[in-house]
């Protein structure tokens, strides 16, 4: 199954200025491009919140441009093509988010992502921009084992805690408080992802990896990073048996609890292959005895034109379940 080489763009060296032009242009009265290139809000949060701010590569939309706005992200540093934006951007990102609460600048755990952002605040140390926190956020299970989550890569989980985190600094509490927020939804998700083919990059058309045709990978990074190995393609319902049981048992999820279900389409899978999937995920966790809360199957972060998908699961409690149903404007979570 090879990728689609060919994109409509119109010069590699745009890609991303002429992206975030047409984005901006699109959700004008939620989001607005500043001259130096950041995605703000259209409105900006109260004085004395606390902001939020993420810098990531672009070519994964619409994260994270799609999650800026009322009750989301205040601030988005967009990088060059899978690439993060550099430690001044950031500091940059986080001077136009600061509204008076502190600056929270949250990490989806990536080496380049993290040594960016650990630079980042120490250049905030050393021009005097104080009550700024960092908060390290991964899920996949499939990048290092039970007990070592600390090392784990940060993939499509990470959407439940941008939602409820966001909803949290909206009406309450202070930095301290909400990085902890963020590690309690952070340490109560696991994801694991899968593909069948590979992407192209859409600067130089290139293939990322190549695949067979008949070949799936479990485990693969939003990257294109090695998981736990590729086999033989399975049905819908043969991937899910095979990739929920892990996710359950990492936890570990258990009768009774109540989870956010994320089906997240990594580029190219219609809707049809969704829906099929969730079917199966809905009647394995009934099996299990496992309630699920609500349910989102959408692209939220993807690779180009991938072919597969990630699933992740959120244990929630009350608190966490009234943030999530708290309001949201953003591009792409307006409609949750």
């Amino acid at each position: 199954m090879s990728a689609r080489a060919h994109k409509l763009i119109n010069r590699p060296d745009t890609i991303v200025d002429e992206m975030l032009e047409g984005f901006c242009a699109a959700y004008s009265d939620i989001v607005q491009l500043t001259d130096d290139g950041l995605i703000t809000r259209a409105q900006s949060k109260a004085q004395g919140k606390v902001a939020l701010v993420i810098g990531n590569g672009s070519g994964h939309e619409p994260a994270m441009v799609g999650w800026v706005g009322q009750g989301l992200f205040d601030v988005n540093i967009a990088g060059e093509i899978f690439t993060a934006p550099g430690p001044q951007r950031i500091v940059d990102g986080i001077r136009a988010a600061d509204c008076g609460g502190g600056v929270l600048v949250c990490v989806s755990h990536h080496a380049g992502d993290r040594l960016n952002a650990e630079l980042a605040l120490e250049l905030c140390e050393a021009e005097g921009i104080d009550h700024v926190e960092l908060v390290i956020l991964y899920d996949d299970i499939s990048s290092a084992p039970k007990g070592q989550e600390a090392e784990r890569r940060g993939t499509a989980g990470l959407f439940f805690v941008w939602k409820m985190l966001g909803a949290f600094c909206e009406d309450e509490g202070d930095l301290a408080a909400a990085k902890a927020l963020a590690e309690k939804v952070r340490d109560n998700t696991r994801s694991l992802a899968m593909s069948l083919s590979s992407c192209a990059s859409p600067i130089t058309g290139e293939v990322m990896f190549e695949m067979a045709d008949d070949e799936m990978e479990i485990g693969m990074g939003l990257h294109g990073e090695v998981g736990m190995g590729r086999q033989k393609a399975l049905s819908a319902d043969e991937t899910i048996d095979l990739m929920l049981p892990p996710i359950l048992e990492d936890l570990p999820f258990a009768e009774g609890d109540e989870v956010l279900v994320l089906l997240n389409n990594s580029g190219s899978l219609t809707l049809m292959e969704l829906f099929i999937l969730y079917r199966r995920v809905a009647q394995r966790l009934d099996e299990a005895g496992i309630k699920v809360y609500r349910s989102w199957l959408d692209a939220y972060a993807t690779t180009q034109e991938m072919a597969g998908f990630a699933l992740s699961l959120c244990r929630v409690d009350e608190q966490l379940k009234a943030l999530w149903d708290a309001p949201a404007n953003g591009a792409y979570m307006k409609q949750i």
